[in-house]
């Protein structure tokens, strides 16, 4: 049977995107090839180290067991793993609503179009700008969400500009502007997004607030 390298399996409330508040599995896959400077799970990044190899059918039965029938399988880079796309697509045959929130650098043309992605385009403060792979962005789905995770004017404006010379409203169902926490004011970022417009939708870490930012498993 297949194996996935797993981080943790937790139950909690989804934290961002469309469907913040809303009770979530999150299935949180070890290991990534990116270092982003604001990464906030240091803990799943070393493919060498941590982590714990388990089979595709006991992570099911895991997901399973807390009766909840929203899954978002997140990081780590959850599409480094091979196991990982046909595990999402038993997902879904088992009737789940299933999410995937990837870095944006892997291929995301081989998930299960019934999946929705999160995908990140990273902005210059990250440090990993470069890894970005345009190439995805001709396979975002309506039911799709692209997010930028802002640290600064600088890379607010690049978000601004890049959103504008893709079309990405166009592209995809949300944009979802996520400031660093505690790094930037959000005031600010509200009001840049009010002035210009921006059609995206401002998304703070809601976990982050109900529980201590550096908590795990929630």
């Amino acid at each position: 049977m297949a194996e996935l390298k797993i981080s943790e399996i937790f139950h909690s409330i989804q934290g961002e995107g469309s469907r913040a508040g809303l009770p979530c599995v999150f299935v949180r896959l070890h290991g990534c090839g990116l270092r982003c400077s604001w990464c906030d799970t240091p803990y799943a990044l070393d493919h060498r180290e941590g982590g714990d190899m388990m089979d595709t059918g006991a992570v099911l039965s895991r997901v399973a067991s807390f009766r909840c029938d929203f899954v978002e399988l997140t990081g780590g880079e959850p599409l480094e793993q091979e196991a990982v796309f046909p595990f999402m697509t038993e997902l879904c045959d088992q009737g789940f609503t299933v999410a995937v929130e990837t870095g944006g650098h892997v291929d995301i043309s081989r998930v299960d179009a019934r999946v929705t992605v999160i995908m990140d385009v990273k902005c210059p403060g990250s440090g990993m700008m470069k890894k970005n792979r345009p190439e995805n962005l001709e396979y975002l789905k309506p039911t799709d969400e692209v997010k930028f995770v802002v640290r600064d004017r600088e890379d607010y404006e690049w978000m601004r500009a890049f959103i504008e010379r893709e079309r990405l409203a166009d592209r995809c169902g949300e944009i979802l502007v996520s400031p660093v926490f505690d790094d930037i004011a959000y005031r600010d970022l509200a009001a840049w997004m009010l002035e210009d417009r921006l059609p995206a939708r401002l998304q703070l870490q809601l976990h982050k607030f109900i529980w201590d930012p550096d908590a795990r498993g929630v």
